[in-house]
């Protein structure tokens, strides 16, 4: 049997103090097996967002057992989650996060040098043509629109080959016939690369492309 890419186990995030102090997650448990895909659904507020944060090793939860990729993550220091994010995990971000004084061949070239992989440029060409945008390696952020900008992000977290993919609103920014493309795409890669998928949004149709649907509300998660 397979080890799970994402084991969340009874996970509990509080964020704040006293009075102020907000339980962002309740008891969650979920469960993200290689090569699949898993939407969780919610409107904004729900923890979707923190979630994600606590899969990435980027928040501590207050309680509960966090694996990734079957490494447990309470058991690691900074560099080395560090380092399991950057073999393990690619993330997609509504806002792209792209670097805007490098190109777009060298913002996907990027991890893949911090790799220290030898053919860190050939790599990043190779995905940059997959998604659509070979004729636009030497374009910088400003020059792309903003379905361009999301295709080099997902360049970028595909290109150093993760096992999982995290993609947080992928759709977010963009408008409804440029976003069903991006999806397309997104689950396109995923499958190419075989790699696990959670995709977090609050569209319905975008969650109805995943091999699974959980719902958050309120910081627990529900089937």
């Amino acid at each position: 049997m397979e080890i799970p890419l994402i084991a969340l186990d009874d996970i509990s995030l509080t964020l704040g103090a006293g009075e102020v102090r907000t339980h962002i997650l309740k008891s969650v448990s979920l469960r993200l097996e290689p090569g699949t895909s898993v939407a969780v659904l919610g409107p904004s507020g729900s923890g979707k967002s923190s979630l994600m944060a606590v899969i990435a090793g980027l928040e501590r939860p207050d309680a509960g057992r966090v694996e990734l990729d079957g490494q447990d993550l309470s058991l690691l220091g900074e560099d080395a989650l560090a380092r399991l994010r950057g073999r393990s995990l690619g993330i997609i971000l509504q806002a792209f996060h792209l670097l805007p004084t490098m190109t777009a061949l060298e913002n996907v070239a990027v991890p893949l040098e911090l790799a220290r992989a030898s053919d860190a440029r050939e790599r990043a060409r190779a995905e940059l043509e997959a998604v659509g945008l070979g004729h636009r390696l030497a374009h910088y952020p400003a020059q792309l629109s903003g379905g361009e900008q999301q295709r080099v992000a997902i360049a970028r977290a595909t290109a150093p080959r993760p096992r999982l993919l995290l993609a947080d609103e992928p759709t977010g920014n963009l408008d409804s016939a440029t976003g069903a493309g991006i999806v397309d795409l997104l689950f396109e890669r995923a499958g190419a690369a075989g790699a696990g998928l959670l995709v977090i949004t609050h569209d319905p149709a975008v969650a109805s492309r995943a091999a699974r649907i959980v719902r958050m509300a309120d910081g627990q998660l529900h089937e």
